[in-house]
């Protein structure tokens, strides 16, 4: 009976031993092939690393943290004014004892301590203005750092695009050079077998010499995309990464909108736009900030100060005496001083404590500036604050022809690219059958090594210029969103 418990507890200690050792192995296998998996960059992964990391942009941010700290500063004026000042020193010789007011010869400490309260009561809604002129700076900054944001992401999607056109290139290169090395071991095969021309042979290898150097130009070509791109992103390439394809990428359907419907939504949607005209409005606000200085400004203030010397006593009875005054009195041909009964009084010098106490004094009034004349300046604020005004608003106007200029060499470009996509499809569908023929040809000895390789290099050059035709329709579509505030 024991035994059979035993072989029963063994057995199963065996079957838990091995589903662990299982279990085990499927999370060491999966962890390691994660490991060795190669990473993967997406579009919308590469917008985020630039969005996080980009100098450009923090800089961006930077400025617009500073309009929020002026527009905090611009309501703090809306607050009174409280400041208090003490000071504390020896004074020598012959200066005015702050007690008493009257001049002293003889070493003292002096000390005083004041505070003052005032507040703007009126200043012809200055204040006023300069809130609503730093808040719509501070807008105009925010759709700038809006706007920078929008161009980062634009120059992310245009350095992507680049890349993979760039890695087809660089596939359609090595794919040319797979085709030419297997036509070229067979004419080495005829050739060392003294079968057909020759030269067929030696002009493949020339074919092939310069299929190596097309890969060579494609890897550069690729290898730049990259580095570009990885400087936009700020971030260090510390091993091969593997860049996804865009969704959606195809060249088969027309634009939708036309230039002008692009150039419409620009308008509505491109933080450009916005940012400008708040800067407008703001040089408007600063208009009414200057015309301020047409009117009186009115204040309301209070003091409160005390002091301290060092001079200062306190004097106490302690009792009196009988002294002669320097005068006589002549009784009988007899002379006799003239006496008084004189107090005497005894001095302490008063606390630092309490004579700042006994001091203390306030002051309470109102203060009214009116300008009279001040050299026309007023005046002259105000012109410059409209010529300011007229230069942001030409601003304004040259930047929308910019991208009303723009947007149409953008679309044309578009539309150009999309017919030499579809007429390039014919062409390369052309090319590959001749090619197919010719190769046919070729193998049979029917034609020779220059038509084949005019019809190879023609299918290959077709090829390239498909691809390319592909990705500048995309470049161009995703500028056109771009400009649309996509």
């Amino acid at each position: 009976m024991i035994q059979t418990y035993y072989k029963s507890y063994l057995l199963i200690r065996i079957k838990k031993n091995i589903i662990w050792i299982f279990v085990w192995n499927i999370f060491f296998s999966v962890g390691f092939a994660q490991n060795n998996q190669q990473f993967s960059f997406t579009l919308e992964n590469c917008i985020a690393l630039a969005l996080e990391n980009n100098n450009d942009l923090k800089s961006s941010s930077l400025e617009t943290k500073s309009s929020k700290v002026n527009y905090k500063q611009s309501i703090n004026q809306l607050l009174p004014t409280l400041n208090a000042n003490y000071n504390i020193g020896v004074s020598n010789g012959r200066s005015i004892d702050p007690f008493t007011n009257s001049y002293s010869n003889q070493e003292l400490t002096f000390s005083s301590l004041g505070v003052n309260l005032s507040t703007t009561v009126f200043n012809g809604f200055r204040v006023l203005n300069s809130i609503k002129q730093s808040k719509l700076n501070l807008k105009a900054s925010e759709m700038a750092l809006e706007e920078a944001r929008q161009n980062l992401i634009l120059q992310v999607t245009v350095g992507y695009i680049q890349i993979l056109n760039s890695r087809d290139q660089l596939e359609l290169s090595r794919s040319r050079l797979v085709t030419t090395e297997t036509q070229l071991k067979r004419l080495k095969t005829h050739y060392d077998e003294g079968i057909g021309n020759p030269v067929d042979y030696t002009d493949m290898q020339g074919q092939y010499a310069i299929d190596k150097v097309n890969i060579v130009e494609a890897e550069n070509n690729f290898k730049s995309a990259i580095l570009d791109f990885v400087t936009l992103l700020n971030i260090d390439l510390d091993s091969e990464k593997d860049f996804e394809n865009i969704s959606g990428l195809i060249a088969s359907d027309e634009y939708a909108l036309s230039a002008n419907d692009v150039y419409k939504e620009a308008l509505r949607n491109l933080a450009t736009f916005k940012s400008k005209q708040f800067r407008i409005d703001a040089v408007n606000s600063g208009i009414k900030v200057t015309r301020s200085g047409y009117y009186p400004e009115i204040s309301v203030f209070g003091q409160l100060n005390t002091n301290y010397s060092s001079a200062a006593e306190v004097f106490t009875e302690t009792g009196s005496s009988i002294t002669e005054t320097g005068d006589f009195v002549t009784i009988a041909n007899q002379d006799y001083p003239v006496l008084q009964n004189e107090r005497q009084f005894a001095g302490s010098k008063i606390s630092y404590e309490d004579q700042f106490d006994n001091n203390l004094n306030s002051v309470v009034g109102l203060s009214v500036r009116i300008p009279l004349f001040n050299g026309f300046k007023a005046k002259n604020l105000v012109q410059l604050q409209k010529i300011k005004l007229e230069e942001t608003q030409l601003e304004l106007e040259n930047t929308k022809l910019l991208f009303k200029q723009a947007i149409e060499q953008a679309y044309n470009n578009m539309e150009s690219a999309f017919s030499r996509y579809h007429i390039l499809l014919d062409q390369v569908a052309s090319f590959k059958e001749s090619y197919r023929i010719n190769e046919v040809r070729f193998k049979n000895g029917v034609s020779n090594i220059v038509e084949y390789i005019t019809s190879k290099n023609n299918m290959d050059t077709a090829q390239l210029n498909l691809n390319k035709a592909r990705y500048e329709y995309l470049l161009r579509v995703k500028i056109l969103d771009y400009y649309r505030g996509l």
